[in-house]
Parts: structure tokens; sequence; C-alpha cells
């Protein structure tokens, strides 16, 4: 089963792009973050017509997460549990939610789609949000490994969260002035590794950016971000026998500024297909 998430920047601004890239590359499970549309406003059709089914989570224009699969989709759920809400000058723990994730189960593995709060800047209260977002992503991790240790769940997204220098290139990101580099997020993001999931493409790929802002010539001068990940369990990570970071995808005639993280995983039932060896 190859899996893929990427930040598509709007999907109905770029579906044909989306769509050929599943195709070449063979996707089975394509997980999207920031559809920029409500679900009555996904574009369906090119999907369908190239053999996927979509479950789509968006409430305005802005945000919005998706999956679509050529397997089936079972259990779909939308927002995890203590996921946290934000509205600019909102009090209160009650604040509405905002579509930032989508999950499903696929061939008995937990998928989910983020969209990690941006944080704006150090001192916003969207960077606040954003640390009690994943501070709430890791009591679900914690709990869901607690009752399910054999799980294969990934958490696979856009973090908005650069965890090491080496995936930091663009200099006008600064510890100290800007989000996605300070300490609290990276402890936050460890915090998650430490839950029980891993960077499971980083082994393979050791180094590169997922993301090139558009300004400043940042994607020819490669001066990029590594900001989206794909988070496995013990068993998910167990599985993927390969991984990719299509950075090709960021060429061409109106990209996202993000490209697709891929991984490859032999399940099983995969196993079982294969011809068997006599030593």
């Amino acid at each position: 089963m190859r899996i893929a998430t990427w930040n598509v920047n709007s999907v109905r601004a770029r579906v044909e792009r989306v769509v050929a890239f599943a195709e070449r590359a063979g996707i089975d499970v394509l997980l999207m973050q920031e559809i920029k549309c409500k679900p009555e406003q996904f574009p369906y059709a090119p999907f369908e017509e190239a053999g996927f089914t979509v479950e789509a989570h968006g409430l305005n224009q802005w945000n919005g997460v998706a999956i679509a699969s050529r397997l089936p989709l079972e259990d779909v759920e939308h927002s995890f549990p203590g996921m946290p809400g934000f509205q600019k000058g909102y009090e209160g723990d009650d604040a509405p939610l905002e579509a930032r994730a989508i999950s499903a189960l696929v061939e008995g593995v937990r998928l989910w789609s983020l969209y990690v709060p941006n944080g704006r800047s150090l001192d916003d209260p969207h960077y606040t949000y954003k640390l009690a977002f994943l501070d709430a992503l890791r009591e679900y991790v914690t709990t869901t490994l607690a009752a399910d240790p054999e799980l294969p769940l990934a958490l696979t997204g856009d973090f908005n969260i650069a965890p090491t220098d080496a995936d930091n290139g663009d200099p006008t990101i600064v510890e100290g002035v800007s989000t996605h580099v300070s300490p609290a997020e990276r402890d936050a993001f460890q915090a998650l590794v430490d839950a029980g999931v891993t960077d499971v493409v980083r082994p393979r790929i050791p180094t590169g950016y997922t993301y090139w802002d558009y300004k400043q010539l940042r994607f020819p001068r490669d001066e990029g971000l590594r900001i989206d990940f794909i988070l496995g369990s013990a068993a998910f990570a167990d599985a993927v026998d390969n991984a990719s970071i299509e950075r090709d995808e960021r060429k061409g005639e109106g990209p996202s500024d993000h490209v697709p993280v891929v991984v490859e995983l032999r399940l099983d039932d995969d196993e079982d297909d294969l011809p068997m060896i006599f030593g």
C-alpha cells in the first residue's frame, strides 16, 4: 500500500496536478491538507474517475483536510479526542473546532491527515493554540497506543515545525523570532515521538525539505523547510518498505508550496502474495 501526504494549498486550484501525481506515483491513499473548501465544494469527479473515493472535512475557504483512497475507507473520524478549537478573541475552553484533522481505517491501518496550526508569531494566541493542539495530539497517541500497542497508526501531514536545525534552510526563519523553530514547538514534536510514534521517512531520507515559500526564489535557492511528516507507531514503522520526498512536484506551473511525502507499506496480506523461496 502506497500512502502519500500532501499539503495541496487549495485542491480546487490544483486538482489536475494532484490527481495526475496520484495516478503516476501509484498512490493508494492520499492524505491532503489545506484543501481550502467545504465538502460540497470539493472536486470529487476527477478523483472518482481515477478510482478514488474521497472523504473531505472543511468548514470554509481556510484549512480543511481530506483523504482520497482506492481502498475502502472505514470508521472515518473528524477531529481527534481532546482536540482544541480556536477563534480569535474567544475566551474559554470550548472554542469552535477547525477542520484540521480527519482519519480513517484503511486495511486495518489508522491514518490521520493533520494540518497543525501555523502559530503565526510567538506572541500570538494562535501560537498558544498550536501548542495546545500538539499536546492534545500527544495525549491521543499515548491513550490510543496504551489501549492497542500493536495498532498500525500514522500521523501524517503538515506539522508546521522544523524539528532540527538541519530542517530549516530558510534564512528568514530564526529561533527566538519565528515560529516553526522555537524550543517549545520542537519540544512538542519530540513529545509526540516520546508518546510512541517515529518519523518513518527520515531513516531513508536523512536530509531534504518539503516546503519552499513562494517568495524570494526560495525554491531555486533550495531555502526550504522540512515540516511535512509521516509519524508512525512501531507496528506501522515495521511495515514501511520504502519512502520518498517528491521534490519535483514543486516544479512546473502552479505548484503547491509543499510537496508529497510518500511511504510504501508491506502488509501481511502483501507478504502472503509473495512467492515462497526455499533455501
